[in-house]
């Protein structure tokens, strides 16, 4: 009863007509962006952040939730009329979409996916309302060590798990990690790692971070690659709507998709990939017609794009209660949250509590502003991708240079983000995970004064980490975590030398 209350409070703010604005601006710049290949919500993301420093909290935060859900919808457009995903999340509705579009059936894929987005984000989102206060309960119990044991399972599995390699990760983390101990000394007042320069005493800004790896560092990535889109979306023939059996074979998978995502987004590095491709494996074992897949199966379209939603509401619930970002979007949404001196976790519920309560709100209306704005604007959408690619990505830069600057008038910020943007564009050339750097700058600084907390508290006896059970629990699945990627690297090295 008392989330019920919590959330009509939270409807009443929403639904003001600033609010509603902000989560229209925020879906509909999700959607465009989404749509654009190789542009996604983080990097949409971490754009705004400069623009919107001097915004209202509330406002600026609603508009970063309706970029992420319409940033994870538009990547189906592409991937369905172009068979190029906008989102790696949206690789496996390709290969049944893109069949339907060829087959002149464009219309009914591109609606199923809509509708589908549009479930799995209802579910989910009332997901997020009734079991976000049960984790806080559990979390606001917890002690310095219990947040230090958390954030090393965030650490590990997020450097784990972004990329192809865990040792490139924990690289890419350990960078991070260097840059958030810049600055004065939270306990000491001394100055750290700042080499003389006055500027840096404030520590690193982590919008500059996340704008100068995520979007400098992907346009000069373009730009090294001449990357071109040769490919024309294809006409949309007949009907945009679903006939009564397309209804009768996508509802289902709707629903499956849904329960297969939201628990897995929940999950640290659970990510939208995974749960799209169990839910495209489900609905192939489960479909009667077993020549219907690889041939335009509308279920192979409706599932993973509700799963792909699903889990994107399901990161909101450990980065609302935890503090801890599960994707790269979450870890940009969550320095979104601290330009405003606002740090999620437990006590966001009870520090800021309409403004979560307004946030969850404002996911149900966005998810609504989705389906309403998608369906009549297909023809739009796909006319964003004749944008030449030059002008796409010039844009980007100037309006990087741009906000950086308006959010922190400094010649030494304009050079760290040029810095950051080379980084970004070796990272990406030599296959180093980026997420894992912002996650280390985020975290970092609060790791580090957890740990010492701890230790003070105990009088410097580094037990006290294992003295309680729960902080050991989370220690034990962390290195775990860190040691099964080598471990199972290394077995199967040791079969193929087998073999």
């Amino acid at each position: 009863m008392d989330t019920l209350m919590l959330l009509a409070g939270g409807f009443a703010q929403a639904l003001t007509p600033m609010n509603l604005l902000f989560a229209l601006i925020g879906v509909f710049l999700g959607t465009a962006v989404g749509i654009l290949p190789g542009i996604g919500p983080a990097l949409t993301v971490a754009l705004l952040l400069p623009v919107t420093f001097k915004l209202d909290p509330g406002g600026s935060l609603i508009m970063f939730a309706g970029i992420y859900y319409g940033g994870m919808y538009g990547g189906s457009t592409t991937a369905i009329l172009l068979n190029t995903p906008g989102e790696a999340a949206s690789v496996v509705t390709a290969l049944e979409g893109n069949k339907m579009a060829r087959q002149g059936r464009g219309g009914p894929a591109l609606a199923t996916a809509a509708i589908g987005s549009f479930v799995a984000g209802l579910v989910a989102t009332i997901g997020i309302a009734f079991l976000a206060p049960v984790i806080v309960k559990v979390a606001v119990k917890f002690g310095p060590w219990d947040y230090f044991a958390l954030m090393m399972i965030a650490f590990v599995t997020v450097s784990a798990t972004f990329g192809n390699s865990p040792l490139k990760g924990l690289t890419s983390l350990a960078l991070g990690l260097w840059l958030g101990l810049m600055g004065i000394d939270g306990l000491t007042g001394q100055a750290r790692l700042t080499f003389g320069v006055p500027e840096l005493l404030d520590g690193i800004e982590v919008t500059t971070l996340a704008v100068g790896l995520f979007a400098i560092g992907e346009a000069l990535m373009v730009v090294s690659m001449h990357k071109t889109n040769a490919e024309k979306p294809m006409a949309i023939k007949g009907s945009i709507w679903m006939s009564l059996e397309d209804w009768k074979r996508s509802w289902k998978p709707w629903l499956r998709g849904a329960a297969i995502g939201f628990p897995i987004g929940g999950l640290p590095a659970g990510g939208a990939e995974v749960p799209t491709f169990l839910s495209y494996n489900l609905e192939r074992k489960l479909c009667r017609d077993k020549n219907a897949f690889g041939n335009g199966a509308i279920e192979g379209v409706a599932g993973p794009e509700a799963a792909n939603n699903a889990s994107a509401a399901g990161t909101m619930v450990p980065l609302l209660t935890l503090g801890l970002p599960t994707s790269a979007t979450a870890a940009v949404m969550l320095a979104g949250f601290q330009q405003y001196n606002i740090q999620p976790g437990p006590l966001l519920f009870v520090q800021h509590a309409q403004l979560v309560w307004t946030l969850i709100a404002s996911l149900f209306i966005a998810n609504a502003m989705l389906l309403v704005l998608n369906l009549p604007m297909i023809g739009l959408w796909v006319r964003l991708l004749k944008i030449p690619t030059p002008w796409l990505y010039a844009g980007i830069l100037v309006f990087a240079a741009m906000g950086t600057i308006a959010a922190n008038p400094s010649v030494v910020e304009l050079i760290i983000l040029v810095l950051f943007g080379i980084a970004g564009f070796l990272m990406r050339r030599y296959d180093y995970p980026v997420a894992p750097a912002v996650v280390g700058l985020i975290l970092g600084p609060m790791a580090d004064l957890q740990l010492r907390r701890a230790l003070q508290i105990s009088l410097g006896d580094p037990m006290v980490f294992l003295n309680h059970w729960s902080s050991a629990t989370m220690l034990a699945i962390a290195f775990i975590a860190l040691v099964a990627p080598f471990v199972f690297k290394g077995l199967s090295r040791f079969q193929a030398e087998e073999d």
